[in-house]
């Protein structure tokens, strides 16, 4: 098992910061390699996320997956019941995935053209690119890791802050998900 990719993302953060900080940005031709890393950085990931999508759509797994989702922090509600394929789950976590990276793209485009922010050009080239080599889709469909433990669908909520945020763990737990779909809260189905 390697490093926690929170450590190694502050450790790339840091490192590419120092670096930075010696790469002359005012120099045209270096801003503009820059630029291109992260553009064929941003049209690597679409590659891979694409690619993901077609082995999704080629796989066809029609196995049913039964979750109880938690409900928002606060809210003080009951978890909701979730019933869906496996095909739908990854291509909502799929979706996810693209708005995240849009997203990124459109706060990097708002910090570079407008802000004129240079440094996390480089930063932003290789954080989004070894995250999506992290992902849990890009895991079983591209790299070939069989969906068990840490990859079984549900997928299991992101550690930290983030996690806690969306109101902690997905139950799986036999039970949970018995009680909930007798109760009838919710209830998403995807067929």
């Amino acid at each position: 098992m390697g490093l926690n990719p929170q450590v190694t993302n502050l450790v790339l953060v840091l490192g590419f910061m120092q670096i930075s900080k010696k790469i002359p940005f005012d120099d045209p031709n270096v801003l503009n390699m820059v630029r291109a890393l992260y553009v064929v950085s941003n049209l690597i990931i679409a590659c891979i996320y694409l690619y993901v999508q077609k082995e999704i759509n080629r796989k066809n797994d029609m196995t049913v997956v039964k979750y109880v989702e938690p409900a928002p922090m606060g809210s003080g509600e009951e978890g909701k019941f979730v019933a869906t394929t496996v095909k739908a789950y990854d291509l909502s976590q799929l979706r996810t995935l693209w708005r995240g990276q849009m997203m990124g793209v459109g706060m990097m485009a708002f910090m570079h053209i407008y802000l004129k922010y240079t440094n996390p050009l480089l930063i932003q080239s290789i954080i989004p690119l070894k995250g999506a080599f992290e992902g849990n889709l890009v895991k079983i469909h591209l790299l070939g890791y069989p969906a068990t433990g840490e990859l079984s669908r549900p997928f299991k909520a992101a550690a930290g802050l983030m996690g806690a945020m969306q109101g902690g763990e997905v139950k799986t737990d036999k039970k949970s998900v018995e009680a909930a779909e007798r109760a009838g809260r919710g209830g998403v189905k995807d067929e």
